[in-house]
C-alpha cells in the first residue's frame, strides 16, 4: 500500500498541520482525515474541504481524487519531462503517487502540500526525499550559493531554537556553515526523534540541485537516511491517526 499525507498551512501563523491521508492499494484510492485536522480546526479554524465535506468519513475512488490529480503536470505538457527530471525520479517510475510524494504537490492557489510516509530502504534504514523549504526567504547570495552544491554534499541539521515562527524549526547547513534551507515542518517530529536516538547515524545529503528558471521550491532536493530502530514507527503521534467511527457509528 502506498501512503501520502496531506498537510495544510495556516496562512496567518504559517503553522503546518497534517490533516489527511491518501492511500492507494489494489487499484483503489482512499482519503480520510487525521486527528491533526481537529487540531488545525481548534487552533486555526481549518474547515473540511469541499471535495471531502465530512471529517469522519473515508472516501474511496478508482480514480485519483481531483484535489490531488490537479497538483500534477499532465504528461502531454511540453515541460513534463523537465518536471520529472527536477524530481530525480527514475524512468518508468513516474506514477501519480511517486510524483506527488517527491514534488509535494504545491500550488500557488492554496495552502496544501503532500508528503510521503517514509519506507525502509534496501539496508533497512529510514529513507526519505524532500525539497528544502524557505529558500525564497534567504538572501540572493545564498540562493546563488546553493546552485554550486554538488550531489552527495553532506548537510547538517541544526535546531533553530529562536525561530520566531517555529521554535522546533530545523535548518539545513553545509559543513562550511552556509544555511541553505529548512526541513519541512511536518517532518521535524520524526527527525527530532531520529536525531535524538542515533545522532551519528542521521545523514542528510544533496540529492539534486535544479538551476533557474526551475521554481525555487524545486531547487534543492535532499535525501535523509537514518537508522530505523526496532519498534520505531514514522508519523506515529496522535495527530497522524485517522478520524474514524466504530461499528456502532460512534466517533473514535
Amino acid at each position: 500500500m502506498k501512503t501520502l499525507f496531506l498537510a495544510w498551512q495556516d496562512p496567518t501563523s504559517r503553522t503546518w498541520f497534517p490533516v489527511g491521508k491518501l492511500t492507494h492499494e489494489g487499484g483503489l484510492y482512499q482519503f480520510s482525515y487525521l486527528q491533526g485536522a481537529l487540531e488545525a480546526r481548534e487552533k486555526s479554524n481549518f474547515q473540511p474541504l469541499w471535495a471531502f465535506p465530512e471529517f469522519y468519513h473515508t472516501y474511496s475512488s478508482v480514480e485519483l481524487f481531483p484535489l490531488f490529480a490537479n497538483r500534477l503536470l499532465r504528461p502531454s505538457r511540453p515541460d513534463y519531462q523537465d518536471f520529472v527530471q527536477w524530481l530525480n525520479i527514475p524512468e518508468q517510475q513516474d506514477d501519480p503517487i511517486a510524483l506527488l510524494a517527491r514534488s509535494g504537490g504545491r500550488r500557488k492557489t492554496d495552502s496544501f502540500e503532500v508528503f510521503p510516509c517514509p519506507e525502509r530502504d534496501e539496508q533497512g534504514n529510514y529513507h526519505i526525499h524532500f525539497f528544502a523549504h524557505g529558500l525564497r526567504y534567504f538572501p540572493e547570495a545564498i540562493q546563488q550559493y546553493v546552485q554550486f552544491l554538488q550531489p552527495g554534499t553532506p548537510l547538517l541539521v541544526t535546531h533553530d531554537l529562536q525561530n520566531r515562527f517555529d521554535s522546533r524549526a530545523l535548518v539545513l547547513r553545509t559543513e562550511d556553515l552556509h544555511f541553505v534551507g529548512y526541513c519541512p515542518r511536518y517532518l521535524t517530529q520524526d527527525f527530532f526523534e531520529l536525531i535524538c536516538q542515533f545522532p551519528q547515524q542521521v545523514n542528510v545529503t544533496v540529492e539534486r540541485v535544479n538551476p533557474p528558471p526551475t521554481p525555487i521550491q524545486f531547487r534543492l532536493l535532499c535525501s535523509l537516511t537514518a537508522a530505523w530502530s526496532e519498534g520505531f514507527q514514522p508519523f506515529s503521534s496522535p495527530i497522524y491517526q485517522p478520524l474514524t467511527k466504530d461499528e456502532f457509528g460512534a466517533i473514535a
